[in-house]
């Protein structure tokens, strides 16, 4: 199941097929599926609906949070226009970053948190009400 960046031409499709399916059908699935974004196939079918669950769902998650931030900075006196483009550039900064670097995630956050800092006050709040969530 293609997820909503799909309507765009990036989204992420994980798939499957039956050991029957011929090399010509899964090359006709990857290009429909391609041309939607990045298509990823795997043999256990069980991997679908795990995939639902962090694909599927994921974009609203991620929405929630353009917003929490977008909302954040113009609580602190930021006109909503700019706070809007600079939380998306930072969000895609921050994922193209994270996809090209070869680093964790963890990695890459220590290296944006000064102990003692704003980063980590932020993070510390974000962990409490995070922890209270879940």
């Amino acid at each position: 199941m293609p997820n909503m960046p799909a309507q765009i031409g990036e989204g992420v499709s994980l798939w499957t097929t039956t050991p029957e399916v011929n090399e010509e059908y899964k090359q006709k699935a990857r290009s429909i599926l391609g041309a939607l974004g990045k298509e990823l196939f795997v043999a256990e079918e069980s991997y679908i609906d795990m995939a639902t669950a962090v694909s599927g769902s994921g974009p609203a998650y991620v929405f929630l949070f353009i917003e929490s931030l977008i909302d954040a900075a113009v609580h602190i006196g930021l006109p909503r226009e700019l706070a809007q483009e600079l939380v998306l550039q930072t969000i895609s900064g921050a994922t193209h970053l994270a996809q090209k670097s070869g680093k964790h995630p963890a990695e890459l956050r220590n290296l944006v948190t000064s102990p003692g800092g704003t980063t980590a006050e932020g993070l510390l709040q974000w962990m409490r009400v995070g922890c209270e969530l879940f």
